[in-house]
């Protein structure tokens, strides 16, 4: 419901400053909201002898924090709403409130807003009126509902007239995107819905999984895993979710972020968590990048798979959190937020819609070079297990530490070596070091078994190492093995 919100209020209570729950309004604001006033609230509470400098050291506090957000230098107002709290007698007048009405209208502006497209509305309240029917209470996030008009309850499948609507205790015949309505229908119970979306009839999905473009939260601490469980908050709904997470190939980091669209055709790498500055995974990319720049990609992406399903619009806010955090850990439950891209309906979208989405993990296999055959073929071992099956590898490309390209031709016995075609040729000085090694090992061999342990150190200090590299596309039901 938070999604239409045009101007926040911030809380806050002088004498404790900010807590957890207030960094947690902080960063629903930054995501859902533009502008803000901060209130600093329970002046009463301050010495008075001290109120006015206790005020200024909180309000520079103030600004401190939301320094780096997008808040930056939005007024903060200081009040007493109720001086003595509940138990004061109603003469004590409240102390500041006069000074917010100024802000507050100076803040005020006329938000441009759109009746075109589909009605969607957050109902928040919803109550019987004897005579008159079920009244439902909320705001329309999206298009405009007139008298007479059908609308759905998609949670229930249920399709009503509206009969009636009020603004502000107005009888109205009309409503649009950012209005507080109540929209009367007859026979529906109210039990049946407390709060909830109601729609243009069939606008709406529900889905049991889907694809979102995410950032995480600069306040959350720890990393985000793929496979692990959040809270995703979508709509009215929080439901339990399990995310993969992935990101563009490599050569892809710096491509213009796509706003509100996903493009099945292009590859997507898949990652173990979030790529941040400070996620494990960028450790690699540290590594490979020598200026100690981590190269990261512009944009993100997750797979969300829910544990019951949602009903939701595309492209609405989506948002991540750890509530099971214990509340006084000081520490933000929120971890990440993002856009609905492209929802799954399909119950059974693993076999029907995953296949589409072609995220591909790099596979990187290590051996060695057993011995020489001839000048355009060697023997390879240590790159697959005793049991596996080598035929499927037949055809893959492999290269050898000494520059060489060759192609996996096929198993050799049965302990899982197997021969490689050099097209090229074997280059003399590659001949040289392996004829060399074998010579090394065949002449320990007539020694005693201790030597040639001693031989093998030797000798496996300059091994021809092979490499194998392919991808393997994670939602391929073959899971086939892809060179480029």
């Amino acid at each position: 419901g938070a999604q239409i919100i045009d101007l926040m209020m911030l809380v806050i209570d002088v004498t404790k400053g900010m807590q957890t729950q207030s960094a947690e309004c902080l960063v629903i604001g930054q995501i859902a909201c533009q502008k803000m006033v901060v209130v600093l609230n329970k002046i009463d509470l301050l010495p008075e002898g001290k109120r006015q400098s206790a005020i200024e050291k909180m309000t520079k506090k103030m600004q401190k924090t939301l320094e780096n957000t997008k808040f930056c230098g939005c007024p903060i107002v200081a009040v007493a709403a109720k001086p003595g709290g509940p138990e004061a007698p109603e003469s004590e007048n409240p102390l500041g409130i006069s000074e917010l009405i100024e802000v507050l209208k100076s803040q005020a502006y006329l938000p441009s807003r759109d009746p075109s497209g589909h009605f969607l509305m957050a109902v928040d309240h919803c109550f019987s009126i004897k005579g008159q029917g079920t009244v439902m209470t909320g705001t329309i996030l999206s298009g405009s509902v007139s008298l007479g008009d059908n609308v759905e309850i998609p949670a229930l499948k249920v399709t009503k007239k509206v009969k009636s609507m009020q603004m502000f205790h107005t009888p109205v015949t009309y409503a649009m995107q950012g209005d507080r309505v109540g929209i009367c229908v007859t026979q529906f119970d109210p039990k049946l819905l407390e709060r909830g979306l109601i729609c243009t009839p069939e606008s709406l999905h529900t889905i049991h999984a889907a694809i979102i473009s995410l950032k995480k939260i600069q306040y959350f601490r720890g990393a985000l895993q793929t496979k692990a469980k959040f809270h995703i908050t979508v709509g009215h709904e929080t439901v339990m979710g399990r995310v993969m997470f992935f990101s563009p190939a490599p050569a892809d980091f710096n491509e213009e972020i796509q706003e509100n669209a996903f493009d099945f055709e292009k590859d997507y790498l898949y990652q173990e968590e979030y790529l941040s500055k400070d996620s494990s995974s960028s450790e690699e990319n540290k590594e490979n990048d020598q200026a100690g720049e981590v190269q990261l990609p512009r944009q993100q992406w997750a797979l969300l798979e829910f544990e019951k399903p949602v009903t939701c619009p595309r492209l609405c806010l989506v948002i991540g959190s750890k509530l099971d955090t214990d509340i006084h850990a000081n520490t933000c439950r929120l971890a990440f937020h993002g856009v609905l891209l492209q929802g799954m309906e399909d119950k059974n979208y693993t076999e029907t819609f995953l296949p589409k989405l072609k995220v591909y993990k790099l596979k990187h296999k290590e051996g060695q070079v057993e011995r020489v055959i001839d000048d355009y073929s060697v023997i390879g071992r240590s790159l697959f297990k005793k049991e596996t099956n080598i035929q499927i590898f037949v055809g893959l490309k492999v290269k050898l530490s000494t520059g060489e390209d060759g192609i996996i031709d096929g198993g050799f016995g049965q302990s899982g070596k197997f021969k490689i075609r050099i097209p090229d040729g074997l280059k003399p000085d590659t001949k040289m070091l392996l004829t060399a090694a074998s010579k090394k090992k065949s002449k320990a061999g007539k020694g005693d078994a201790a030597k040639e342990e001693e031989n093998g150190k030797n000798d496996s200090a300059q091994p021809v190492t092979i490499s194998l590299l392919f991808k393997r596309y994670v939602f391929d039901t073959q899971k086939k093995m892809i060179q480029s």
